[in-house]
Formats: structure tokens, sequence, C-alpha cells
């Protein structure tokens, strides 16, 4: 690998990337516009950061249990409200669905955005009653890994049924070598603190990793990296590649109560 930048560049590979944002943003709010005010809680706190706050998504009936969605964007960038109608296909089959927001870098670290999901697990689950399934996108995807970790005292871990990192960035070493290293400000060091696939999972963990077969080679790597890894460390774990999906449209999936996405992440 020569160009660590142009490994991580996902939008100039993908026809049409520049509509995703605006697609996904008016898409959300119609969504969130179209729930009764008692199935939508917005902006509920979870910690003292005015970004610590999550968005909750109510079935018709009481809910089976909560799927935490972690947001991507690089850890950098994007907001929670984008990704409000992926809760959709959840809800279908009676999840309530829970989606934080969390600080950015370089306002706070990596490890401290680990931490802020860490909070929003906790009372996220004492909010919701049941099973949880813990996912996430991209960096969501890094940080929903991060949260299966056996150095990471997760409140309600007994509680988790799964976790689907979908397009996950498990290693974070090669970011020191990319542009986007201006914002995280990864040292080797750190960054190795930071990346799952250099961790032991929770004993019982059972991780899915999920990624666009069209995707970028090193996200394909990136997949495929933590699942046979935490194999090895007596995990369960799953990878697939997605056929005809790309890192902006595999997650579009979880908007669809029958797409095997949802199934997946809810099995």
């Amino acid at each position: 690998m020569t160009d660590w930048d142009d490994a991580y560049q996902n939008g100039k590979y993908i026809s049409g990337g520049d509509a995703y944002l605006g697609m996904w943003k008016a898409t959300s709010a119609t969504f969130r516009e179209s729930l009764p005010e008692a199935r939508r809680n917005i902006g509920v706190a979870y910690g003292p950061h005015p970004r610590e706050v999550f968005d909750l998504f109510l079935p018709k009936a009481p809910p089976k249990g909560v799927v935490i969605f972690i947001h991507g964007g690089y850890w950098q960038s994007l907001d929670h409200q984008l990704w409000s109608h992926l809760a959709a296909g959840p809800m279908a089959h009676g999840w309530a669905v829970a989606m934080p927001g969390y600080p950015l870098c370089p306002e706070v670290s990596i490890a401290g955005i680990t931490q802020s999901m860490v909070q929003a697990v906790a009372v996220i689950g004492n909010k919701i009653a049941g099973d949880i399934i813990i996912s996430g996108h991209s960096a969501g995807g890094h940080l929903t890994a991060r949260m299966a970790c056996d150095d990471i005292p997760l409140p309600h871990a007994h509680r988790v049924r799964r976790y689907v990192s979908i397009s996950g960035v498990h290693d974070l070493r090669p970011l020191t070598r990319t542009g986007l290293n201006e914002a995280l400000k990864l040292t080797m060091a750190s960054a190795a603190a930071e990346s799952p696939a250099l961790k032991t999972p929770r004993e019982g963990v059972h991780l899915l990793a999920w990624v666009g077969e069209e995707e970028r080679p090193e996200f394909l790597r990136q997949n495929s990296l933590l699942g046979n890894i935490w194999r090895g460390a007596f995990a369960q774990t799953g990878c697939m590649q997605a056929k005809g999906h790309h890192h902006f449209n595999v997650v579009g999936d979880l908007a669809e109560a029958k797409s095997p996405l949802t199934k997946a992440v809810i099995a």
C-alpha cells in the first residue's frame, strides 16, 4: 500500500456519491415526522456534552429489546439524525431503536468517544428492557466492536445478544498515515489501544462483520480481519460481503424489514 489516503476514500469511487448526504437528511427527517410523538423521543441526554444525546424510536407494541445504532463519519463528522430512517427495519420486527450521537475529533479523542458510547449504552439499557443489539456503520462499526472488547466495562453486557459492525474500521493504525489524522491525532500507540482487532473479545461475544462487496479493498480487509482474529479468540463470528453494495448503500438495507441485513441484525 502506497496511498493510504486513497485506501480510505469512499465517495469518489461511488457513482453519485455526493448526493447521499442530502438524501439521508431528507429521508430521516420525513421518517421522524411520520411517527407519532409517543413513539419518538428526540435528544435524550446521556451525558453532559451537547452531542451526548440519543434519539429513541419505539415500535407499536412494547419492544422486544433495543437495537443501538452508532453512526459513522470517521469520528470527526456527521450526526446521528442523518440515519433515523434506518430504524424502520428493526422497528417492523418489534424492536426499539436508539441512535446516539457523540462528541467529535479533534475536540475529543477516539478513546473519549469510546467512553461516550459506554455511557450511552448504560443509559439506553436502563431505559429499555430486554435484549440489546449493538450495531454501527464505518466509524460506528469500530465503536460497535470496541463495546465488545474485554477491557471495556460495558454496562448491561450480559444483555447484548450480538454486535454487528457494518463496514467497520477495526485496526486504526493505517489511519496514522492519512490526512484524516489531522483531526484524529492518533499515534501508533493510541491507534493500537483503540483497535478492536488488537483486543480480546469479551467472553461469549457474538460478532457479525458485514461489508459491501463493492467497497474499497481496505474495507474488505478490515471486515475479514476482525472476524478471523476474534474467531481465534473463541468469539462467535461471521463475515458477510453483501453483493451489489458499496460503502454508502450497504447500511441503507436496515431501513427495510425484509432485507438480509435487518434479518441478520435481529436474528
